[in-house]
């Protein structure tokens, strides 16, 4: 069983340069244990289930309030019951049909 979320949560209040807020979150989903994948346009992190997912969508949320008069998030998920190891099952998939990523 397997939960997987691509996810992005940054503040549209602060300009150009939000690194130093993005970078809050992502020691946050780094310190979470679970697997991921940080990209340029958001964060693919895995669970086993979707609840665990969402509780790393909240504290994101806690951790952007204070920082933020404007919240920017989306996010989107594939939950699979006979499956794990989605993150690089699904690149592998690709891999296999176009070559190394």
């Amino acid at each position: 069983m397997s939960a997987i979320m691509n996810f992005a949560i940054f503040p549209i209040d602060k300009g150009d340069h939000i690194g130093e807020y993005v970078s809050k979150v992502v020691e946050h989903i780094k310190g979470t244990g679970l697997s991921f994948e940080f990209t340029p346009m958001g964060t693919i992190i895995e669970a086993s289930t979707v609840p665990e997912l969402l509780k790393v969508v909240e504290r994101a949320y806690e951790i952007m309030d204070p920082i933020s008069d404007r919240i920017y998030c989306v996010m989107n998920m594939d939950f699979n019951k006979n499956k794990t190891n989605l993150i690089k099952s699904k690149r592998k998939s690709v891999e296999k049909r176009v070559g190394k990523l």
